[in-house]
């Protein structure tokens, strides 16, 4: 498979399931507007994908949005096959992404630096 279409489904699978989630589509009491995907990797055969969850809550609340998210896999492999018209879909693997907790430790650091070196 050619990596252009690979990274075509991938951006494809990312848009759909943040609008999924943006409108309240999936009905999951851990998932709410505050996660996004941050990064989709499809598989060469496109049989398998791994969804990188974030989120602006806390880290149990985000590991918690990632167990409703991968126990809602199946509903939202059915609503992807009827939207993408793609002949397989791949099988949806959601996983905890702490990059944005990781950022902001980084500015909080960065912030401490410039303070100190201020004063």
């Amino acid at each position: 498979m050619s990596d252009v279409r690979i990274r075509r489904v991938e951006s494809l699978i990312r848009d759909e399931i943040s609008t999924m989630i943006m409108k309240g589509i999936i009905k999951h009491p851990n998932v709410n507007t505050l996660v996004s995907i941050s990064k989709v990797v499809v598989s060469k055969d496109l049989s398998h994908a791994k969804l990188y969850v974030s989120s602006f809550e806390s880290h149990n609340k985000a590991i918690k949005a990632v167990s409703g998210l991968n126990r809602a896999a199946g509903f939202i492999q059915g609503v992807l096959g009827k939207k993408l018209h793609m002949r397989t879909i791949p099988k949806l693997n959601f996983i905890f992404d702490d990059s944005i907790e990781h950022g902001f430790e980084v500015n909080k650091i960065i912030d401490e630096v410039v303070t100190d070196h201020e004063s």
